[in-house]
């Protein structure tokens, strides 16, 4: 029975090192690459995704300009008394 070893980044990092060491190459030669349309991968939908998704960034992007400017305002505002108070 193997004893079950947890993947930390110190032994991830000596088995990509042992294996990258070791020099050898597996041959390319003989592998054979499926052809696929575009459509079975379903990239109009993804596009359409990514769109959508985009859309949504940039919302939240111009909400969050609106709050920082009323926080740096705000900011403005006690720098200002504070300084009035001193």
């Amino acid at each position: 029975m193997r004893k079950i070893k947890k993947l930390t980044p110190a032994v991830l990092r000596k088995l990509v090192l042992r294996e990258t060491l070791s020099g050898e190459l597996e041959s390319t030669e003989g592998v054979k690459a499926d052809e696929v349309d575009a459509d079975e991968l379903g990239t109009e939908k993804a596009l359409a995704k990514d769109i959508d998704h985009a859309k949504v960034l940039k919302l939240e992007e111009t909400r969050l300009r609106r709050r920082l400017r009323k926080i740096q305002e705000a900011r403005k505002k006690v720098a200002k008394r504070i300084l009035k108070g001193l």
